[in-house]
């Protein structure tokens, strides 16, 4: 008998290190605007045992998932909203600031990320500058003139290396009225030549606003290809994930089992766990729209079983993982040595990932948050994980 006992330890090393999760990217495969229309990006279907081993991956279009997946599946999507995140500001004396929000940890006191902040102590004062000068109040039609916004820093966050910021709103209004005025939606740092307007980097069902990044395998779908879907029986059910620091943040450690996540709000409704239990009743499976619906149904199933959810989620997913709710995932392509690599590994196996990617550079799909995406179905679910 063949003793494979040394490459399988080998396999085991370089899944638990993050160089096991490093690739080249061409620069040019970083995609700087989105497909028009949306579901016109190419989709990448892993749909067997052996895609990514011996057989290649299929190529497809995003229109045609509805072809792709079976009456009485389940996709279960991610209905948070980016919020305009971005601020610009000065010091009192005059220096610029650039502010992101990353989340809410108090009524107007905000966890932030600032540049440059190594100066930023306790007691500083930021005074933002708006991005337009006027609002139309939620109420009324009447113009707000020349709103105003202050903050001001009351501790340093040792987790993140940001700050909490304690907003000053003026009387009646409230900050995410503000953030309209002042605030700008943010792109990845990736992202440096868009032309893309605000509402291509939201959902078409963006509903819950909270998010500082978009859930982007969400971005391919249009009004018209959810209806094809529905036509086909193919169900839909909602989640909320904040998108926050804890899905971008690079894995910086060189053992992966000792990274820690940044907690995430999540919510799993009731009414999404009722139709979960129903489909997989009826013999359907759970597809979830991106890592980050898959984050919040595991999360929310950390104690064994689904139940409904609302809170906050630390859960780092990566090879070795025991599933509870997800059958399958449409995810896009993500970066070297992210926690989200990791996440997609977990489901079908390191190498047998990064396999697929080089076939997908070798025929030029778009990469990251506007790239194209990738369909891993349950029939190729668990082989080389």
């Amino acid at each position: 008998m063949k003793d494979t006992s040394r490459p399988q330890a080998k396999d085991f090393e370089l899944d638990c290190s993050v160089a096991g999760y490093d690739y080249e990217l061409p620069p040019e495969l970083i995609a700087q605007n989105p497909a028009v229309p949306r579901d016109s990006s190419r989709l990448l279907v892993v749909n067997s045992p052996t895609t990514g081993i011996e057989a290649a991956p299929l190529h497809h279009i995003f229109h045609d998932l509805p072809a792709l997946l079976r009456s009485g599946d389940l996709l279960v999507m991610n209905n948070t909203r980016v919020i305009p995140a971005r601020l610009y500001g000065h010091k009192s004396t005059g220096a610029k600031i650039q502010v992101l929000l990353l989340e809410e940890r108090q009524h107007k006191c905000w966890l932030a990320l600032v540049k440059p902040g190594k100066s930023f102590k306790r007691g500083a004062k930021i005074i933002f500058e708006p991005r337009q000068l006027g609002i139309r109040d939620y109420k009324d039609s009447s113009p707000i003139p020349s709103p105003q916004l202050t903050a001001t820093v009351l501790e340093t966050d040792a987790a993140t290396g940001g700050r909490l910021l304690q907003f000053d709103v003026p009387e009646g209004k409230t900050l995410v009225q503000l953030l309209e005025v002042f605030g700008e939606v943010p792109l990845p740092p990736y992202i440096t030549t868009s032309e893309a307007a605000d509402e291509q980097y939201q959902t078409v069902y963006a509903k819950q606003p909270g998010a500082i990044a978009a859930p982007t395998a969400g971005l391919h779908f249009t009004p018209e290809l959810l209806e094809k879907l529905r036509d086909r029986q193919i169900n839909q059910a909602f989640v909320t994930l904040h998108v926050g620091v804890g899905t971008f943040r690079p894995v910086e450690v060189e053992d992966v089992t000792t990274h820690q996540m940044h907690e995430e709000w999540i919510e799993v409704p009731a009414a999404t766990v009722e139709q979960i239990r129903a489909t997989k009743a009826a013999g359907g499976r759970i597809i979830a729209v991106g890592t980050t619906a898959v984050r919040a149904l595991e999360g929310a199933a950390k104690s064994g079983n689904l139940q409904p959810f609302c809170g906050k989620t630390d859960l780092f997913i990566y090879p070795g993982y025991q599933w509870r709710v997800v059958d399958g995932l449409i995810t896009n392509f993500h970066l070297p040595r992210s926690s989200l690599l990791m996440l997609v590994s977990a489901l079908i196996g390191r190498e047998r990932l990064l396999n697929i990617y080089n076939e997908a550079i070798a025929f030029g799909y778009r990469f990251y948050s506007f790239g194209d995406a990738m369909l891993i179905l349950p029939s190729a679910v668990g082989v080389g994980s």
